[in-house]
């Protein structure tokens, strides 16, 4: 190769290159943007699994049977086979009436399905931890 033809090749590419950076700087900017993006969704993942304290509200007795009382009774349904027609005897075992653990029943078993971090509470209050 002539040595004019090394000379137009270098100038073509000088000219080129603030094409080139501009590219480079673009491509840069986009990796940067999706690395951001990807950090934004592995936080709200961790957020989502990371354990909810349950807000006060959610834990205040239903019908006067607190979430604790609510999971001793649910728990010694093992004696009965887990027979929930004997949690009645269990709850009036304890002084509560009928319609009181009926209530207590309906609004925990309600609010668990409506707060994943009140239903991890009564799993900790059933297994005694």
């Amino acid at each position: 190769m002539g040595l004019f033809k090394q000379v137009k090749d270098m100038k073509q590419m000088v000219a080129a290159a603030p094409e080139m950076m501009a590219a480079a700087q673009q491509a840069g900017l986009a990796a940067q943007q999706l690395a951001a993006a990807q950090a934004e969704q592995a936080q709200a993942a961790a957020a989502a699994s990371a354990p909810a304290i349950p807000a006060p509200a959610d834990l205040e007795p239903i019908a006067g049977v607190s979430l604790q009382v609510y999971a001793e009774i649910s728990r010694g349904l093992s004696a009965h086979g887990y027979d929930t027609s004997k949690s009645f005897d269990l709850a009036a075992a304890r002084g509560i009436s009928r319609d009181d653990w009926q209530a207590a029943m309906d609004g925990w078993n309600a609010r668990m399905a409506a707060s994943p971090a009140v239903g991890r509470a009564f799993n900790d209050a059933y297994m005694g931890r």
